[in-house]
């Protein structure tokens, strides 16, 4: 499997000769470090962008207007994320604005080193009467990998949200098998303080043996976690369920709270179930880079 020249040049550092102290330090490959922080507030043509403020290896773009909604595009320009990086994003939509917020392409989580994990923490902000969509792109593990990731969302009341996070256990048409990998994976949803929603997701090992038991995955290669948090989220439940694969499922927690949870074979045949869904939910206004 091929690594990025990061990667590359870890596994040539440390086969390397030993070398002094203040070389070996020296020799240490970077860290790549990202942090992200908007906030949307209301303008004359629908949400406007308010605050912004970007460091590192992470980047944020606003793309030509589709909609009311203020749309932002994460790059990580880093590639990836391996063990010891650190990526953050911290949002806010102040009452009265739409904020959809997604990634450019699918994030890659590449081998790590022993005791060295990736990070990425992503911290949401909703006032009364606003909304975000957190729609990134596909997560896909690498054999070796090892991820901590964890989506906290604090709500106002009245404020509505839109969750998906997909993830991808290895490239299914490169033959790609995760008998090696970590993953912690957490959503945190509070409402005025109190929680919400809460689903964490702990696996290690060899994840390819986990998944194939029945009572795990049945042998899915790609999952999807979907939350819709809005006052008419009871209204589609009936359209959600004829939406849904067998292998999928929507449940109502609440009457203005719902979640859906999505296994296929690979990201493509995720794909063709999400997007459908994501469309009714998001009022048909997905981001551009789904599309592409």
């Amino acid at each position: 499997m091929q690594h990025p020249p990061r990667e590359q040049f870890r596994t040539r550092a440390i086969n390397a000769p030993a070398h002094p102290p203040d070389m070996q330090s020296a020799a240490m490959p970077p860290r790549a470090r990202g942090a992200v922080s908007i906030s949307a507030k209301p303008g004359p043509r629908g949400s406007a962008l308010d605050r912004m403020r970007q460091a590192g290896s992470l980047k944020v773009l606003f793309p030509r207007r589709q909609s009311e909604a203020l749309d932002a595009v994460l790059v990580n320009t880093a590639g990836g994320v391996t063990g010891g990086d650190r990526f953050k994003t911290e949002a806010t939509a102040a009452t009265g604005t739409m904020l959809t917020i997604t990634t450019q392409a699918a994030e890659r989580a590449y081998r790590a080193m022993p005791g060295q994990t990736g990070t990425i923490d992503n911290v949401l902000t909703v006032e009364t009467g606003a909304q975000i969509n957190w729609l990134p792109q596909e997560t896909i593990l690498f054999q070796g990998s090892a991820l901590k990731r964890r989506l906290c969302v604090d709500l106002q009341s009245e404020a509505k949200l839109l969750i998906c996070e997909p993830l991808v256990f290895g490239r299914t048409a490169m033959n790609e098998t995760l008998t090696d990998a970590a993953l912690a994976d957490e959503i945190r949803v509070t409402r005025n303080g109190s929680p919400l929603y809460i689903d964490r997701l702990v696996m290690n090992g060899d994840l390819q043996a986990k998944l194939a038991r029945a009572g795990v995955a049945a042998g899915a290669g790609a999952l999807a976690t979907v939350l819709f948090i809005a006052p008419n989220a009871e209204a589609h439940i009936k359209a959600l369920r004829k939406l849904c694969p067998d292998s999928g499922g929507v449940s109502l927690l609440g009457p203005d709270t719902l979640t859906i949870r999505l296994l296929a074979l690979d990201s493509h045949i995720l794909r063709q179930s999400l997007i459908p869904i994501l469309n009714r939910l998001s009022g048909a206004t997905l981001p551009r880079p789904w599309m592409l």
